[in-house]
């Protein structure tokens, strides 16, 4: 009987000891009890400059000879490739060639081509596929034509398979406002008729009344293949970035960098589907008709028709990369749930973002609490040091998981030990 007692009182302690600790997660500044991630039906935000805005930059220090990032346990994490000028996103061509995105390079961004010729999860061959590209980033393929994201339009090339350059005049096919958010993602719909882009705002919340004049800004566009017709297929998106079609139901998802400067604790940057014709907010207001007060009264019309996005990710971790997982290697926990590259905060007291998330899905939906995936990015809390900052993200096709880690200049493997 004391024994059974002790038992009890044991797990009584236990129980309390999850429940202050989920308390304390759930926990702002000044003791505000704050929910920044999940469904937007159970956000808790504070209210704007609850906290004041900081800028808290991390110091890059590379990753120390043999150190990668961590997975769950029964996986592993290998250097896919490395020497990369800024690689941020990632593309998989039908024949497994991996293509990486030098974005940022000073002399203009390039695409590399890696090809594992002996399907043993290591590259062997190394190319620069097309250079010459202009602040680019998305990369998409349907049929012989290979689509590019720049900064300022979206072209394409003529592309045969197996290629490992492509060195064939671009065809303009669709001009885009240039600058700002930079990134151009391009995904083509599964029906493959239907060309998507993202383009980001040039601002933080449009005080300077300029993105207001151009409806393309903080915008998912749609076009023709061949960039005709193109329309607004979703608007109020401040800087929407990966892109990817939910399995199930083929519907676009996103992932989209929210607004800065209201505090610690806002906005949540978020993952959501990109419904035909909403208005998701920005500038005006949040989270549906939660008003900025630096837009009060501006544009209340389109306050009052906001929708609130699906899945709150967390204010600040610079959500870039998002990809379905369509494999099988993972465990089926993992099959039909989103991958989501965190590039991590800049402007928060404390480092956050820096992972690789996962999100489930059920049916089509998010159905669970988003889940570390990819961390051991942070060196050191205190001082700000981090060894790397993931960003886009890609299913290899062998199952795995690849990682661009854009401060490191690296690409990540993420797979099951039972896949050796």
């Amino acid at each position: 009987m004391s024994t059974h007692r002790g038992a009890c009182t044991c797990c009584l302690l236990l129980a309390l000891a999850v429940t202050l600790a989920v308390t304390r997660q759930a926990r702002g500044q000044n003791g505000r009890r704050v929910i920044e991630t999940g469904p937007v039906e159970s956000l808790v935000l504070p209210p704007p400059f609850a906290t004041k805005p900081v800028a808290s930059p991390p110091a890059i220090i590379g990753w120390p000879k043999g150190k990668t990032p961590v997975a769950p346990a029964g996986f592993e994490v290998s250097l896919f490739a490395d020497a990369f000028d800024n690689p941020r996103s990632i593309f998989v061509l039908p024949n497994g060639d991996v293509l990486v995105m030098e974005s940022l390079r000073q002399s203009g961004s390039r695409v590399i081509l890696l090809r594992d010729s002996h399907k043993n999860g290591v590259p062997d061959r190394r190319e620069v596929f097309r250079e010459g590209l202009k602040g680019a980033f998305g990369m998409a393929l349907i049929s012989n034509r290979f689509y590019v994201g720049n900064t300022d339009a979206v072209v394409i090339f003529p592309y045969r398979a197996g290629e490992t350059q492509i060195t064939r005049k671009a065809e303009k096919v669709l001009d885009l406002p240039g600058g700002g958010h930079y990134t151009r993602n391009v995904v083509v719909d599964p029906a493959g008729q239907k060309l998507f882009v993202s383009v980001g705002s040039a601002t933080n919340v449009d005080e300077e009344r300029i993105d207001e004049k151009d409806p393309r800004r903080a915008a998912i566009l749609e076009a023709n293949l061949d960039g005709t017709g193109m329309r607004v297929f979703a608007s109020g998106l401040r800087n929407p970035v990966g892109m990817d079609w939910e399995p199930q139901t083929k519907a676009l998802w996103a992932v989209v960098n929210e607004r800065d400067l209201l505090g610690d604790e806002l906005v949540p940057d978020y993952l959501t589907r990109i419904r035909e014709g909403a208005f998701y907010g920005w500038p005006y207001s949040y989270f549906g008709q939660n008003q900025d007060p630096r837009k009060k009264g501006q544009r209340p019309d389109l306050v009052a028709k906001a929708i609130k996005p699906d899945y709150a990710l967390g204010s600040h971790v610079a959500a870039l990369g998002l990809a379905f997982y369509r494999g099988s290697q993972f465990p089926q926990h993992y099959h039909t749930g989103a991958f989501i590259g965190m590039h991590g905060s800049w402007n928060r007291s404390n480092l956050v973002g820096y992972k690789v998330a996962f999100v489930p899905f059920v049916n089509g939906r998010p159905a669970g609490a988003m889940e570390d995936f990819l961390t051991g990015f942070i060196a050191n809390e205190k001082t700000k040091e981090v060894y790397g900052r993931p960003v886009g993200v890609a299913v290899w096709t062998d199952g795995s998981l690849l990682v661009a880690d854009d401060a490191a200049g690296k690409v990540w493997r993420v797979s099951t030990k039972s896949a050796r």
